[in-house]
């Protein structure tokens, strides 16, 4: 008896050591990252879809008016690298150059509306979000998505039609 009991015991052991070893993982497929290039960002209108601070909570003065969400046009107007921040109280745009990959956001120009709340919020908001590290990545569904990243949040746009 003490035999069969080895036996069965072996036999336990070796089928789960071979249905561990059968068993499979799923991969999780990581967004793939592109570079940051003019033509890339000027491919699409950029929709913001999140916002979140470092300590995880939403960035509401963001998303007041989900109607009008803050959309991010880059262009060349002039010569020049523009890029329009849409959906804004005032009307504001802002110079923009890639150096080293990365997108730097400079003379800024904005109407000088007194907004009232939470318009005025909202355009604090969003120079305070265009600043950062940028990357440029596809979704699962293979759609591209802006990130930009600095010490205080992030956030995160999709690609729309123009």
């Amino acid at each position: 008896m003490k035999n069969m009991t080895k036996v069965m015991m072996a036999g336990v052991l070796a089928v789960g050591t071979l249905a561990a070893g059968c068993q499979t993982t799923r991969s999780v497929t990581e967004p793939t990252t592109q570079a940051i290039t003019s033509n890339a960002l000027q491919a699409y209108n950029w929709q913001l879809v999140d916002a979140k601070r470092s300590n995880g909570d939403k960035v509401t003065q963001l998303f007041c008016d989900p109607a009008k969400p803050l959309i991010l046009n880059f262009m060349t107007a002039d010569g020049d690298n523009r890029v329009a921040f849409m959906n804004t109280c005032n009307n504001m745009s802002a110079g923009y150059s890639i150096v080293d990959g990365n997108v730097q956001i400079q003379n800024g120009i904005s109407t000088l509306m007194a907004c009232p709340e939470p318009q005025a919020s909202f355009d604090t908001a969003t120079l305070a979000t265009v600043q950062g590290k940028y990357s440029l990545s596809k979704s699962g569904n293979n759609l591209p998505i802006l990130t930009i990243t600095n010490a205080n949040q992030v956030a995160q746009f999709k690609a729309i039609s123009k």
